[in-house]
């Protein structure tokens, strides 16, 4: 961890002891985290891991930063301008923590994610009343560092440690669990060898790791125990997940996956975000043999050239791509799809792109993300010659996106008048309803029915709206 050696100004020195954990009588004592995540569904998990270790130094989770004693940021650099929307944040902040001074009190602002991890000390001289910065792979000595903050120090760690993180990070409380809902994310893997050019992940999130079985099998244990019946697992690669198994053998995610499903209680399985090269035949095979492991894949192709996958550094070809959705569909045939693209790739041609279009008429995608290229700095391709013209991006991002979004409704449209098992959620907003998931997770909308939070029914598709589903309960 590499610290400020100035005193931090903003933040005056506290020899006042953190508190313990809050709950029961102490909550009115405790002090308050106000966690704002930007981007994927890993920066999700890892803010919920990002409070479960605050909760251990007495901070308890508020929805507003308004009554906050920290205010921290989780940051994502995967999308355009996400340093502007970074700094614009921290201005909002500074102004907040000036307004909190007056009145006598005071407000850490922290930084942590992939930006924190790209910026690091540019971070603390564009915003100088930042108080501490925290990279993806160094959230877990959060307490440390904020011991220093306290001390009156400007902190800044986005050095990769050479720890395991995951091993020093407390697990949440049941009742943490509880009210985060029934459904969960668990990060198995993360960053990334694939180097494809458009991406920042290897310089953000390091190199492949993934976590072992043990320390795997013991979260989702702990999760299921505490109510969850829906598991996602997640990796910027998921399916590059390695370890040892419990019979001594190297395990990929498909036997991952297999000992996952014996765990008493567990309801649902699902997996994101995985490559095409690391599909092999252990994982098509539990899409077969799992009914627990849900019929929905999110398997990125990005484009349908040949010539512009080369230049993603993809290492597919669009046929690969589509023999290899042929296999998972022979052996799963209710599988839903979803993908990412990128139009305008640099050196895309008015070719490249259509090649791109015939690639999604001939899969099919029941959901799918698309957006134009931008060039992220420090990557491969804001090196590329030829880049197009933001009107050409804007043309052809319109035409994918009609196509994409005419997919999506013939999917939900197919499924009006067929039956399925739901797993409710939450509660609607009219009295009498309840917000499930079907296994495409697609949200679902049942009326006037007795069912609780985490329970399993069985519904029919009544009509379906521009991005759920409407149901009633069979008897």
């Amino acid at each position: 961890m590499k610290d400020q050696t100035a005193p931090n100004p903003h933040h005056p020195a506290s020899d006042t002891p953190l508190t313990v954990a809050a709950s029961g009588n102490n909550l009115a004592n405790s002090r308050k985290v106000f966690v704002k995540t930007y981007g994927c569904q890993m920066n999700v998990y890892d803010s919920q891991r990002m409070a479960d270790s605050l909760a251990a130094e007495g901070y308890v989770t508020t929805d507003s930063p308004d009554d906050a004693d920290m205010v921290l940021l989780n940051t994502c650099h995967i999308r355009e301008k996400a340093s502007e929307k970074l700094y614009s944040a921290l201005g909002r902040l500074r102004n907040l923590k000036n307004k909190r001074q007056a009145d006598g009190k005071d407000l850490i602002i922290g930084v942590a994610g992939c930006v924190a991890q790209a910026e690091g000390d540019e971070i603390l001289r564009r915003s100088p009343t930042v108080d501490l910065v925290v990279g993806p792979q160094t959230y877990h000595r959060l307490p440390q560092a904020l011991a220093q903050v306290r001390e009156g120090r400007q902190v800044v760690d986005t050095e990769y440690a050479v720890e395991d993180k995951f091993e020093h990070l407390p697990l949440a409380s049941r009742e943490q669990v509880r009210k985060r809902g029934v459904s969960a994310f668990l990060t198995v893997q993360e960053g990334c060898d694939k180097f494809c050019t458009f991406c920042v992940v290897p310089y953000t999130r390091g190199s492949e790791v993934s976590r072992s079985v043990a320390q795997i099998i013991n979260e989702a244990t702990k999760l299921v125990q505490a109510g969850v019946r829906e598991l996602t697992l997640l990796g910027q690669n998921v399916n590059g997940w390695h370890g040892v198994g419990d019979d001594g053998r190297e395990w990929g995610l498909g036997e991952l996956l297999y000992r996952l499903a014996e765990i008493p209680g567990i309801a649902r399985l699902r997996y994101t975000t995985s490559h095409p090269r690391d599909m092999d035949d252990a994982l098509i095979n539990a899409h077969r043999d799992l009914d627990i492991l849900m019929p929905y894949l999110h398997l990125p192709v990005q484009a349908g050239s040949d010539r512009i996958l080369k230049a993603m550094n993809r290492k597919h070809k669009g046929e690969d791509y589509i023999r290899l959705i042929e296999r998972i569909r022979s052996v799963r045939p209710d599988l839903a799809l979803s993908g990412d693209f990128i139009v305008g790739f640099p050196g895309e041609t008015d070719e490249d792109f259509e090649d791109t279009m015939r690639l999604v008429r001939e899969v099919g995608y029941a959901q799918a993300y698309s957006f134009k290229y931008s060039s992220r700095p420090g990557t491969p391709g804001a090196d590329l010659p030829n880049h197009v013209e933001e009107s050409v991006k804007d043309e052809r991002l319109q035409r994918l996106q009609v196509l994409l979004s005419g997919q999506q409704y013939a999917f939900q449209n197919s499924l009006v008048g067929t039956e399925m098992d739901v797993l409710l959620e939450k509660p609607g907003r009219f009295e009498g309803q309840m917000i499930g998931r079907s296994p495409w997770l697609i949200p679902v909308i049942i009326e006037n029915i007795p069912g609780e939070v985490g329970d399993m029914i069985r519904v029919r598709v009544n009509s379906t709206g521009t991005n759920s589903l409407v149901a009633e309960k069979l008897a």
